[in-house]
């Protein structure tokens, strides 16, 4: 005969051990022990070992939970993967089985079912393998260090399954149930999370995911939630954090189901009052291990039940929380939406819905929790309201965050263009415009901001804005929307605004500007501002128009002569060619950024050596296939204040053409006066010659004398770094203003450019040929090298070799080619003998 396996009953009552008893004897295969206490079954398992056990739920002051859980503590002498079968009265199914999974027992079966124990015995003994507590979690980490910190983070409550590529993924996790699915969703791994999600979705809808992310971007977060990722967590994060967000994700399925279960029994018992205060008892012990809150309303709307969760959620005791409508507990703003949705569901609504509200804890904080509630109605036909409670505080706080970001400036708290664009189409809707209904729209940019910026530096100017976007706080109500559109730009719309309040209020902010003292490093200064204003009617409700409207108007206000507010009117005599002039300024723009530029490379002649010395680089736009020349469009650049983005082009394509053409020797680049004094010239020159590896030897910077003169100090410390850097500079166009040679002497250039307009006429005015030759002697005296402009022809050719002139420029010698033409244009410039030979004596 083989051996009989020693099954231990543990229960309260005699008469349900007899039955157990009863309904495996006829196995022939146990010997039993019998108990009625939990502690009686303890002193027994600390002195031998039994085989199996099953024990019902109120067994002593050590329920069926507790005692199973000392079973699996290993401290007893019974092995603590001894199988375990809980036998309570009655129970919820989905409760049941995931509360049992959490304390390492093997099979629930409600009594009034004892007769299935022959069945349920059988497959516990055929798995009898190690128990835990702990709940599997797959983990999709390539990083094996970060997967190794993940698991000893988690392996409390989960027991950790680390795979490092989707295919391992997919293939264990066909193999093996998971409670949940942990995966790195970070922007390096974006797409292949995204795929492992769609897979392991198609064969378990209902699969816990949590991912990781680290972006601040809202719109990518709830993409995720849509895909039907449980939840995620941003890194970095803290270690309480990840586990609480997989403990949540793991059991949200099984509760949701759970409630759903509840409150089918609760419908089933509710004719039984005696029926339904025994399901009461026999929950309420699991319920005291959820987080989250489980409720029910009678049919006044009053709570007749809460579990215990409730009081480590809000603080208030259950005590005090019944009869209570759950209104009372949450913040004004969220009473009407709470209540809306209850009516809701009770007048014909949807039979589930889900409301996120925020209850006020004891402490008074406010907490965001998310309610799910159901309707449940009776034999009677009577309603009632489930519902259960969980806190979303961290996450609603994470969303409400971007949100913000992504609708305000960071610098300056303000609204950003996003938000601006959206609000500005919104009030131009016809609805919005109807009949006598008027806005006002007004553009706003300081003046000579750019001159903070210059001379103080970026930090000092960001202090400017945030003191200004105080300002207009101070001067514009909170009914009306400011914001900053970019840099020193700002827009506000005035709601029911008409045209004359409009314009009291944007004087008020000129004055407001312009009487506020902005202090810096003991100095204080002042700036003003130019603003245009537009009205939004019935008759004028194009949002791009309205803006447009505005744009100009702000122009012809800084045409005027700046500090001032000017109205669009269509009547105004510079709208047309300013319109035009903007129109084509953002033109220009657009193609800069797209680097839409072609740049073509002039020879310049070295007299005394007979051969090219540099060349200079001379900037076209490609635009619809024809070339566009700088005369055509500095202008508008200036007037949009946008020239540093087409030197930092001509830097870029310059440098890269000197290291892909040897025969580009040296490089002569021109610098517009508004970008030379950028404090980010300097870095993007030093990172470009660094990227294309050539010496900075082979770079002039130019600069025209006007420009420089009107900075000395500035102009001569920009010359100095970039000389330190290894990079030449001229002064272009030097005699046009009228300067002192002083002022040359104090300029550490190493090349002085004659202006054409004196070359060009010096053999037929003494004055031009006097000052050409003066400027040359003076530049030779101060060591350095004298360039003339518009050689145009032979006979001026031969007469600025003969005065000794350094180096010539202009179509006599050569016009400006594109990079690929140079070889050949070297060939002809070298075969014309014109440029060898001797002038007569």
């Amino acid at each position: 005969m083989a051996k009989q396996l020693t099954l231990l009953i543990l229960n309260a009552s005699v008469a349900e051990r007899q039955a157990v008893k009863s309904t495996l004897n006829r196995l022939n295969v146990f010997t039993f022990l019998e108990v009625a206490d939990s502690q009686q079954a303890l002193e027994i398992l600390k002195s031998q070992a039994v085989d199996v056990i099953i024990t019902g739920l109120n067994v002593g002051k050590i329920d069926g939970w507790r005692f199973s859980r000392m079973i699996r503590s290993g401290l007893l002498k019974t092995p603590k993967n001894t199988p375990i079968v809980l036998t309570p009265p009655i129970y919820c199914e989905r409760i049941a089985e995931t509360t049992a999974r959490s304390y390492g027992i093997d099979a629930v079966l409600p009594f009034e079912r004892q007769d299935m124990l022959p069945q349920v015995l059988a497959n516990v003994l055929s798995t009898h393998l190690e128990k835990s507590s702990r709940l599997d979690l797959l983990l999709l980490e390539t990083d094996s260090s970060k997967a190794a910190e993940i698991t000893q983070q988690l392996q409390l409550n989960f027991a950790c399954t680390h795979v490092s590529s989707n295919k391992q993924a997919l293939s264990i996790y066909l193999q093996q149930k998971f409670a949940i699915v942990l995966l790195d969703a970070t922007a390096a791994h974006a797409g292949a999370a995204s795929q492992l999600v769609e897979e392991i979705l198609q064969h378990n809808p209902k699969q816990a995911i949590v991912t990781i992310i680290d972006t601040k971007d809202a719109d990518h977060a709830e993409q995720l939630l849509l895909s039907g990722v449980t939840d995620f967590i941003r890194a970095p994060y803290e270690q309480t954090l990840l586990s609480k967000v997989c403990d949540h994700a793991a059991r949200r399925e099984d509760f949701m189901v759970s409630y759903a279960e509840f409150a089918q029994k609760v419908e089933q018992l509710s004719q039984s009052q005696s029926r339904y205060k025994e399901l009461f008892s026999a929950h309420q012990r699991i319920l005291l291990h959820l987080n989250t809150v489980v409720l029910e309303f009678d049919q006044q709307g009053r709570i007749r039940f809460i579990n215990p969760a409730w009081e480590a959620l809000s603080g208030f005791g259950i005590k005090q929380t019944l009869s209570k409508a759950l209104s009372d507990f949450c913040i004004n703003d969220c009473k009407d939406k709470l209540l809306q949705t209850i009516s809701s569901i009770l007048h014909g609504g949807a039979l589930q819905q889900q409301v996120e509200v925020q209850i006020i804890h004891k402490d008074g904080q406010a907490i965001w929790v998310e309610c799910r509630l159901q309707l449940i109605k009776n034999s009677s036909n009577a309603a009632t309201i489930t519902a259960t409670i969980d806190n979303i505080h961290e996450r609603k706080q994470a969303e409400l965050q971007l949100r913000h970001l992504a609708l305000h400036d960071t610098l300056t708290g303000l609204h950003n263009r996003y938000y601006f664009d959206q609000q500005l189409n919104r009030i131009c809707q016809p609805q919005r415009t109807n009949g006598d209904i008027e806005h006002a729209l007004i553009y706003i940019d300081l003046d000579h901001f750019k001159i903070i910026n210059d001379s103080k530096g970026h930090q000092q100017g960001d202090i400017v804005l945030k003191e200004v976007a105080q300002l207009f706080n101070a001067n514009i109500s909170d009914e009306h929307l400011v914001c900053r559109i970019g840099g020193d730009e700002f827009a506000v719309i005035l709601n029911n605004m008409n045209l004359l309040d409009a314009h009291l209020i944007a004087e008020s902010i000129c004055m407001a500007i312009e009487g506020h003292q902005f202090k810096s490093e003991e100095q204080v200064y002042s700036i003003s501002c130019s603003i245009g204003l537009t009205q939004i009617t019935a008759a004028n409700h194009d949002p791009s128009e309205c803006l447009k409207q505005a744009d100009i108007a702000l122009y012809v206000a800084k045409s005027l002569g700046r500090n001032l507010v000017h109205c669009y009117s269509k009547e105004d005599a510079s709208h047309n060619t300013l319109q035009a002039g903007l129109e084509w300024g953002h033109s220009i723009r657009q193609a800069l950024q797209q680097n839409q530029i072609e740049l073509h490379y002039q020879p310049i002649w070295d007299f005394k050596h007979g051969g090219v010395a540099y060349f200079e680089a001379l900037l076209r736009l490609k635009l619809d296939g024809e070339l566009v020349y700088p005369n055509q469009f500095i202008p508008s650049l200036e007037l949009l204040n946008d020239t540093y983005l087409m030197d930092q082009c001509v830097i870029s394509n310059a440098i890269s053409a000197i290291a892909a053409n040897p025969e580009l020797n040296q490089v002569a680049i021109n610098l517009s006066a508004q970008s030379f004094l950028d404090e980010r010239l300097l870095p993007h020159i030093e990172s470009t010659l660094e990227k294309c590896d050539i010496s900075p030897t082979r770079v002039i910077f130019e600069i025209t004398e006007s420009a420089s003169i009107n900075n000395l100090t500035a102009t001569r410390a920009m010359i100095e770094k970039l000389n330190r850097l290894g990079c030449h500079f001229s002064i272009d166009d030097f005699g046009t203003g009228f300067s002192t040679f002083n002022y040359l002497k104090q300029l550490p250039a190493q090349h002085v450019k004659i202006d054409g307009s004196f070359v060009r006429d010096m053999l037929n005015d003494p004055i031009d040929l006097a000052l050409v030759k003066a400027i040359n002697d003076i530049s030779r005296s101060l060591n350095k090298r004298s360039v003339a402009e518009y050689v145009e022809n032979e006979e001026i050719f031969l007469a600025l070799k003969e005065i000794g002139v350094d180096y010539g420029q202009g179509y006599f010698i050569s016009r400006p080619v594109p990079v690929e033409k140079i070889k050949h244009q070297l060939q002809k410039i070298y075969q014309n003998k014109t440029f060898y030979e001797q002038p007569p004596s």
